[in-house]
């Protein structure tokens, strides 16, 4: 397996990513995936694991930093815009299909966290994508506005549209509007917020687990009133006759957002919880890693055929 630096456009945007070839002496073009992040992320942390490990299963993947984030372009920095990513999905599979290594009939999506969400939608509008999975599914947006587990009291998020708002005023006067710091400083305030959840996610982004510098640890504000108007599931029943695969933790706090996913679908649906992780465990555990990446390639294997 190689991996290469390319870059692709994406209306306008220049995305950086990592593009993995198999080495396995097979020729002819083969099946390809394009691996999107969780929000925050970028391709050098899970999805470029994942990656590399399906490429070592004979598919060619492509992990790619979001747009405005990693080291793709865009200004500003930190912006999460749930249309912006999407639209980064299409233009990776854009990007495949200039492939000589890539069949242009066999490209699926694989996207991680909010990248599981923002996948799901860019399948619903796109149909050169032949099949989708997902691992430790989330909808940005749902979990701003109801909490990782479902329950967040609605007037956290009308707080967060509060200050969202008077951000745009100060940016309108010239003034710096600020960002929305994405983690406390330590662990313990982390489960304070979030619980196990809260303390696993700063484990992996602030501290040694799964820190990258590029990782965004901040969003602006004008991502948080996108979110109040996306809704990337909407996008799920468009899929079928298409397949959908998640893959989640048994014991993730997101995992009502899968079921709402899958509940949606209108194809061939798949939903497998792996025993004993979180969300947060699918993201570098190799013990619950491994057994997801055996259920993506047979699933790939059998939907990406000629």
């Amino acid at each position: 397996m190689s991996r290469t630096r390319v870059s692709f456009d994406s209306v306008g945007i220049e995305i950086a990513a990592h593009l993995y070839l198999p080495d396995t002496g097979e020729a002819g073009p083969r099946p390809a995936l394009v691996v999107g992040h969780p929000g925050t992320g970028v391709k050098e942390q899970t999805s470029g694991t994942y990656a590399a490990l399906l490429a070592e299963r004979g598919f060619v993947t492509l992990a790619f930093d979001a747009a405005h984030q990693g080291e793709s372009g865009g200004l500003p920095r930190g912006l999460e815009d749930p249309a912006q990513r999407i639209e980064d999905f299409k233009a990776a599979v854009s990007y495949l299909t200039t492939r000589e290594e890539v069949d242009a009939e066999r490209i699926g999506l694989l996207g991680v966290c909010a990248g599981g969400g923002y996948s799901l939608a860019a399948t619903g509008g796109d149909h050169r994508v032949k099949a989708v999975a997902t691992v430790s599914t989330a909808e940005p947006a749902r979990q701003f506005r109801f909490g990782a587990d479902g329950s967040q009291d609605p007037a956290v998020f009308q707080s967060l549209l509060d200050a969202a708002a008077a951000a745009r005023t100060r940016a309108a006067r010239g003034e710096d509007p600020g960002v929305l710091t994405m983690f406390p400083d330590t662990a313990e305030e982390a489960g304070a917020l979030g619980g196990e959840h809260g303390i696993e996610g700063w484990e992996y982004y602030c501290g040694a687990r799964g820190y990258h510098e590029r990782s965004a640890k901040f969003l602006t504000w004008d991502s948080i009133d996108k979110m109040a108007s996306s809704d990337v599931f909407r996008s799920v029943p468009l899929i079928g006759p298409r397949p959908i695969l998640q893959i989640i933790g048994e014991r993730a706090v997101t995992a009502w957002m899968a079921t709402e996913a899958h509940q949606a679908a209108t194809g061939p649906k798949e939903l497998h919880r792996i025993p004993g992780a979180s969300h947060v465990d699918l993201y570098d555990k190799r013990e619950y890693i491994d057994p997801a990446v055996d259920m993506l390639t047979d699933y790939f294997t059998t939907h990406l055929t000629k």
